[in-house]
């Protein structure tokens, strides 16, 4: 049997996820008044003889449903960093839970950190030839203070001190 090396603490992690505004009780609260509305407006139509207008109005319904599942579907997308002495792992999981990891040596990683006048700049970590985009679903302000907070975090392993 093989001994596991044991691994260094974990000196700085996060784990970025997008913002989702809308949780399942809003989203059930949304649906039923825009059902309600629907229904309403769509049995109006009817009864004046214009029955067609209801099948319209239920199909947006159907669309407005389906916008949102696909949206809360795209959600499940995150990304992990986790920062060690000897190790810098970045994990990115997409809807469908692919996993694709990239590990970095910390004390050679570059970051190239968002252009604060940009909002469609990216934070990007190199490498060795090798670079990966980080927290791009995020909103600017957010990306901006988690490269504020890797960045420090890398500067204090670089220079010996102990992070809390």
């Amino acid at each position: 049997m093989q001994a596991s090396l044991p691994l260094d603490p974990v000196l700085f992690e996060a784990c970025l996820k997008p913002h989702r505004s809308l949780g399942r009780r809003g989203l059930l609260i949304l649906l039923s008044v825009a059902g309600g509305v629907s229904l309403f407006a769509g049995l109006r139509f009817a009864y004046l003889g214009a029955w067609p207008v209801l099948v319209v109005f239920l199909l947006d319904l159907g669309l407005l449903w389906g916008a949102f599942k696909l949206n809360n579907w795209a959600a499940r997308r995150f990304e992990a960093v986790e920062l060690r002495e000897g190790e810098l792992l970045i994990r990115q999981v997409d809807p469908r839970g692919r996993e694709r990891a990239i590990r970095f040596q910390p004390y050679w990683v570059r970051l190239d950190k968002p252009d604060p006048e940009q909002v469609d700049s990216q934070l990007v970590l190199r490498s060795h030839g090798r670079a990966v985009a980080v927290g791009s679903f995020l909103p600017h302000a957010e990306r901006l203070a988690f490269a504020d907070a890797l960045g420090d975090a890398l500067r204090r392993i670089r220079s010996g001190l102990a992070l809390n």
